[in-house]
């Protein structure tokens, strides 16, 4: 089936958001005394605030009546963080301009909340090209889940056979693959070489580097 429709995560791939997710994140589990190593973090990268929560919760057994006030100061950390210094991520606006051109359908499905989907969209004037968006957070599932990106497809009124995701995280491409979607990966650079990536359709170093010969071979 050709492809008409392009699903986009969002942090890490359209804003540079995740540092400020996980300054956020280890800030607060340093108040509970625990510091997580760089490998730990990418490991739940994709997760849902809550699920991200109760996994390292649980990991270093953590009394779980303070998830949820956990979780509350991370997500309001993260858009307070974002809002004030996050970036667009290199190739936001081609990215769009090119799929936009021939005529693509374009969605965003994101593990972050509604709230953090409003503050990106507006800061980086993207709304004109987004004809849906869908949130993890207010789904019975969360990446590596499919269900925000199947989500994503009723939303558009697409088959998921008909779709191309964009994805920076393991927990993402596994969730679009199980949407039986093409998958590209923008993986960060220090994990670029990682063998994990196998299963993306294209894996490619910026979104400046997606064009009608890699669309082509999909």
């Amino acid at each position: 089936m050709r492809l008409n429709t392009v699903i986009f995560d969002m942090d890490g791939v359209l804003i540079d958001s995740e540092p400020f997710w996980e300054e956020a994140g280890n800030e607060t589990l340093a108040e509970f005394g625990i510091v997580l190593t760089e490998d730990q973090y990418s490991t739940t990268t994709g997760l849902r605030t809550r699920e991200w929560i109760d996994y390292w919760f649980s990991y270093f057994q953590l009394d779980k009546r303070d998830a949820k006030t956990a979780e509350n100061m991370i997500v309001t950390k993260a858009i307070d963080k974002i809002r004030d210094h996050a970036n667009p991520m290199p190739g936001v606006d081609y990215i769009l301009q090119f799929f936009s051109e021939r005529n693509f359908t374009i969605g965003l499905a994101t593990s972050s909340p509604m709230d953090l989907i409003q503050v990106v969209t507006e800061k980086l004037r993207i709304k004109k090209f987004l004809k849906a968006f869908s949130s993890a957070e207010e789904l019975l599932h969360s990446k590596p889940h499919p269900e925000v990106y199947l989500n994503c497809a009723v939303n558009l009124n697409v088959s998921p056979l008909q779709c191309l995701c964009f994805e920076d995280s393991f927990n993402g491409m596994i969730a679009a693959k199980a949407a039986r979607m093409k998958c590209a990966i923008v993986p960060a650079s220090r994990q670029f070489d990682h063998p994990k990536w196998g299963s993306a359709d294209v894996k490619i170093t910026s979104l400046n580097h997606f064009d009608d010969s890699v669309l082509s071979n999909l």
